[in-house]
């Protein structure tokens, strides 16, 4: 029988939002909490694979993968943290929907890939790119879980409204939509509103909140999840308090709020001065 996993996809329609980032750190700390866990850079550009210390690897074309010719466990890389392994990026995934396009069930062959997978970790990252493709409808079929960080703008808010209007059409009720808010200046009025006026539209929007702080920038310089390079940072506090609200959040009825104590508690860490 082969063992439950829990699939998280971190994706947005628009790139530059903090997607990379937020996969990297929230897998390492999975892995840290006792999973096997496993992230799988989907996006050609590698960003993910590159903050791992990774590299792509030969011959692990979308073309092959799609094929069978080979197998996601032959491209499986150690990322040098217990428990965490990595599914490097590869430049051909730039085709990965013009590849999925010549198959049949095109919309269903992520989920089928990752089956492979089920008996060796227990939870899967996707570390997606940005826009719309069939590349985009298997990663939300194949999710058990969608974690989306959102800028605070209108067009993120409009986005996010598309994305849980084609989750309703499509009928996926047991899929959890956690969109959180990223790169938040809150000396920005701007910012202030949206966040308030989004909270009360969208009552599945996480407490926790990620700042635009040049701290979480320089993560891919030092080529390290925050939470493994310096735990201890108010950047790796927050992401750890992001993780245990996505955990708490992914174990309840797809219906229900977050607990009231989980948002106050939220709250009262981000009134609480942090950094820059």
């Amino acid at each position: 029988m082969l063992a439950p996993v829990r699939i998280y996809a971190v994706t947005n329609i628009k790139g530059g939002v903090g997607k990379t980032t937020t996969s990297v750190n929230l897998a390492y700390l999975s892995a840290a909490g006792g999973c096997a866990t496993l992230l799988w850079d989907l996006d050609s550009q590698g960003g993910a694979t590159y903050a791992l210390g990774g590299e792509e690897q030969e011959h692990a074309s979308a073309r092959k993968l799609l094929t069978g010719k080979r197998e996601l466990p032959e491209l499986i890389l150690a990322s040098g943290y217990p428990g965490l392994d990595l599914l490097p990026a590869d430049f051909s995934y730039r085709n990965f929907a013009v590849q999925l396009a010549q198959r049949r069930h095109p919309t269903e062959r992520l989920l089928k890939m990752s089956r492979s997978l089920r008996e060796i970790y227990g939870a899967l990252f996707l570390d997606c790119p940005a826009g719309i493709s069939l590349l985009s409808e298997n990663v939300l079929r194949a999710a058990d879980v969608v974690i989306v960080p959102l800028i605070p703008a209108p067009l993120s808010l409009r986005m996010l409204a598309q994305l849980q209007e084609f989750i309703t059409r499509e009928g996926w009720t047991d899929l959890k939509l956690l969109p959180f808010f990223s790169m938040v200046d809150r000396r920005r009025a701007l910012h202030r509103e949206l966040i308030a006026g989004a909270r009360g539209q969208f009552p599945q929007m996480l407490a926790t909140e990620v700042p635009n702080w040049s701290e979480i920038e320089r993560m891919t310089v030092r080529r390290a999840p925050l939470t493994a390079s310096a735990p201890c940072s108010a950047a790796a506090q927050i992401y750890a308090a992001l993780w245990a609200e996505i955990r708490a959040r992914s174990d309840e009825p797809t219906a229900a709020q977050p607990p009231l104590a989980t948002v106050r508690r939220a709250e009262e860490f981000h009134e609480r001065p942090h950094g820059p």
